[in-house]
């Protein structure tokens, strides 16, 4: 499998990243280790997860995807595989932003706490790549990224990153780093997908002047681009089964970004396109997510193993121009009222 560069670090990945936020909820354990296991056997060598996964996150289950991943690991050797997990942010309360502090200081921090945490569960000494799940946009940036700074200095992370974060808050983040003189956001984790290309608008610049890479979650489209929702369809087991009919709004709400008109209309159209090019519609999706040049490594996730077939089938394809503009065209026609 293609190994990248993330940014301009020393940390190379394969080009498809297993996202794990299935592990523990959907997936159990067995299947967990079953997933990693075929995933690992076909070259993919970067796993990421986050300390509120699985998702949907709660009290009760917050770690237990970290803790799965560790066990998993015991038999393996730690540099064999190239650990990312996420501290949560401020919508789930993880930091407190404090004054600007000296930094022998910077121990009191929940952020501190939060890595501490995650190495706990993942069985290791080190993470690999270290990412904000959610930035703060009222927060001075050089407030965080001294802490961050702090945390690859001590050798406890090797590779820093935001994750749902716009130009803005990137530009800001990066030219507060060289200012500072602090280490640098090698990545930017956001939804990217043929149903929702927002991403090209602004951040893809960003990321090819800066030379941060791109890690697109969501490139299935949240499953849709698989065709599985397709004329009103509930699959059980989906991930937006149950949450497009929940009463609570905020359930619904979050499917109907990604399951509507619009998406499904969009769906039928690749699908046919895939259909032409002789590939499946996962196979489609997930190589045109890393067919661009801003892209690091494609975050997939699945619940079961079989699910991994047409997206590491994708490692190998790469998109025909005729492809790639019959994509565009669909694009052009369809604008997509998601983000």
């Amino acid at each position: 499998m293609e190994q990248r560069r993330l940014g301009e670090s020393g940390v190379v990945v394969s080009s498809i990243c297993l996202g794990t936020m299935t592990f523990g909820a959907q997936a159990d354990e067995q299947e967990s280790f079953r997933i990693m296991d075929r995933a690992t056997e076909a070259g993919v060598d970067f796993f990421d997860a986050a300390e509120i996964y699985p998702v949907p996150p709660s009290a009760e289950w917050a770690g237990r995807t970290e803790e799965i991943v560790g066990r998993w690991m015991k038999s393996r050797a730690r540099e064999s595989v190239i650990l990312a997990t996420k501290v949560a942010g401020p919508a789930h309360g993880w930091f407190n932003p404090p004054a600007r502090a000296p930094k022998a200081a910077v121990d009191g921090v929940h952020l501190r706490k939060a890595l501490e945490g995650s190495l706990r569960r993942l069985q290791t000494d080190y993470v690999d790549l270290y990412q904000v799940h959610w930035p703060d946009p009222g927060m001075r940036p050089e407030d965080l990224l001294e802490t961050l700074d702090a945390f690859v200095r001590e050798g406890k992370v090797r590779v820093l990153g935001i994750s749902n974060e716009n130009a803005w808050g990137l530009m800001k983040a990066l030219w507060a780093a060289d200012k500072e003189g602090f280490r640098r956001f090698d990545t930017i984790q956001n939804n990217f997908s043929l149903n929702n290309r927002r991403f090209e608008d602004e951040l893809a610049e960003v990321c090819r002047r800066e030379k941060v890479s791109c890690l697109p979650y969501s490139p299935i489209g949240g499953g849709v681009l698989s065709g599985k929702y397709n004329d009103g369809a509930r699959p059980e087991g989906a991930r937006f089964s149950d949450y497009l009919d929940h009463p609570g709004a905020r359930q619904r709400a979050m499917a109907e970004r990604f399951v509507n008109e619009r998406s499904l209309e969009s769906t039928r159209r690749f699908m046919k396109i895939a259909e032409e090019a002789g590939l499946h519609p996962v196979t489609l999706a997930v190589a045109w997510s890393k067919q661009h040049d801003f892209v690091g490594s494609t975050i997939i996730g699945v619940s079961c193993v079989e699910q991994l077939d047409p997206i590491l089938a994708a490692a190998e394809v790469i998109l025909e121009p005729a492809v790639l503009e019959a994509i565009d065209g669909v694009s052009r026609e369809i604008r997509y009222p998601m983000g």
